[in-house]
């Protein structure tokens, strides 16, 4: 199991995309949480899973639903947390 922080950037807010990667995260296994930042272009991701459900999820990130439009995305490895599933924050 890994935990990993995942930041996105670019047009990721009112774009559907806490959601949609909500319901990624149920699709994969992953749990953790999803949250915007108030400046209105950036997600923070909290993903605990498999190293391939993580790096899966990973993948999607980088393109988002079909209204998003990812500029950006940033992963760092975390300390292993726990979460009973994922969460919009």
């Amino acid at each position: 199991m890994v935990t990993k922080k995942i930041i996105v950037k670019g047009k990721v807010q009112r774009v559907f995309y806490r959601q949609s990667a909500r319901l990624k995260a149920k699709e994969a296994g992953i749990t953790g949480t999803i949250e915007n930042l108030d400046n209105g272009n950036t997600v923070v991701i909290i993903a605990t899973g498999n190293e391939d459900q993580v790096n899966t999820f990973i993948e999607w990130c980088k393109q988002g639903p079909p209204a998003a439009e990812v500029k950006g995305i940033e992963v760092v490895t975390l300390t292993l947390q726990v979460y009973r599933n994922f969460s919009i924050l």
